[in-house]
């Protein structure tokens, strides 16, 4: 018996060949709806903007097979930092061979109109990323973390889509810097907190910041940090 293949999938695996000759545009979307033989009117219907959506479905599904390999890796002796790194690597990956196509997709999202959409997809990516390593922040930390993480994913991607060294060993060594940079920051901060002349001000914010708790799944339905339970 033929293995039955997913209709999304379908679609998404068609239209990779043709984003590297028509990007995604509704030329690509009609062409992966026919070589997939799924039926056009069951295409639409998952995808209703045409190739936006696909190009959003096939970041999604990266994410979620990077989430898979993320959670059986062995990360028992590994820091914090070299766990977010080593979760950007196989996000990567996920896409190793697909370089036109993430290439096509950051173009289609640079542009003003898709690029809500393009800022959700990374802060979802960066969700999920923190929610495999098990982060449990209630509070602005929530947030911050995975505003930090969505600038450090995206301009690790950009970086990837021009590195033509042996094995990415480049952008192997950019995504240990910009963590490694991000952890000195966190270092900073905790050493401020020693110093005598800005405790006042640092208990003042930190008041602050406890009253911002994360969204919650009902009442915040929607908000980007929902974007990684997706699909």
């Amino acid at each position: 018996m033929a293995e039955t293949v997913d209709p999304v999938d379908g679609i998404i695996d068609a239209a990779l060949p043709h984003v590297a000759f028509d990007g995604w545009t509704e030329k690509t979307f009609l062409g992966a709806s026919a070589d997939s033989g799924v039926d056009p009117v069951v295409a639409r219907g998952l995808f209703p903007r045409g190739a936006v959506d696909v190009a959003l479905a096939f970041h999604r599904r990266a994410d979620r097979r990077m989430a898979e390999a993320l959670g059986d890796a062995d990360m028992g002796a590994m820091r914090h930092g070299e766990k977010v790194a080593l979760a950007i690597r196989i996000r990567l990956g996920e896409v190793e061979g697909h370089k036109e196509a993430v290439r096509r997709a950051a173009a289609l999202f640079a542009l003003p109109r898709h690029a809500a959409d393009g800022l959700a997809a990374m802060w979802g990516t960066a969700d999920l990323i923190w929610r495999t390593l098990g982060d449990t922040s209630e509070d602005i930390n929530w947030y911050t973390k995975r505003a930090t993480l969505s600038v450090v994913y995206s301009s690790a991607a950009l970086y990837w889509l021009g590195d033509g060294s042996p094995g990415h060993a480049d952008t192997m060594a950019f995504i240990d810097r910009r963590i490694d940079d991000v952890m000195r920051f966190e270092k900073f901060k905790a050493a401020a907190r020693s110093n005598p002349a800005v405790q006042p001000l640092l208990a003042l914010t930190d008041r602050l910041a406890r009253r911002i708790k994360r969204p919650g799944r009902n009442r915040f339905a929607g908000m980007p940090g929902s974007l990684g339970r997706q699909g």
